[in-house]
């Protein structure tokens, strides 16, 4: 689950977490703004004993019926979720990151090529979804969802 993770980074070169696949029992999340070769933000849920992880460029949307491009990236190691630091040049995603929100979310639903979940963070909160798009297998729409 960790091999393309792995497989991109120098763990003797960049500060990141190794980590392994492992369940802590939470429903967590993070968003990350990664200051790279371009700002962006990284969304993250915690399943399955890793963090699933979409890139999304102009940030995750904080008003009803916004749809941001969300790229799925490789998978991220549950240790990633507190990472905070500066990857050195000449490694993958070099630039800094920082924790932009975090909070723990509540799945509601879950079926092929969509998402539905709540987010209790401190910035984002509410309902969300994630949507998978069919021209390139890695494009998901993060669709803030409007409130009952």
């Amino acid at each position: 689950m960790l091999e393309a993770y792995r497989s991109k980074r120098n763990f003797a070169l960049t500060p990141e977490p190794g980590g392994e696949v492992h369940s802590t029992g939470e429903s967590r999340f993070v968003v990350q703004e990664h200051d790279a070769s371009h700002l962006h933000y990284d969304f993250r849920l915690e399943m399955d004993g890793a963090l699933r992880s979409w890139a999304v460029p102009k940030g995750p949307p904080q008003k009803p019926s916004i749809r941001r491009l969300a790229v799925q990236v490789e998978d991220h190691p549950t240790d990633y979720i507190d990472f905070e630091g500066t990857i050195p040049e000449g490694q993958y995603g070099a630039g800094t990151v920082r924790i932009w929100d975090r909070g723990t979310y509540t799945l509601e639903e879950s079926m092929p090529g969509e998402l539905k979940f709540v987010l209790h963070g401190m910035k984002l909160r509410g309902h969300y979804a994630l949507v998978h798009m069919q021209k390139r297998p890695q494009d998901w729409l993060l669709i803030k969802l409007k409130e009952d």
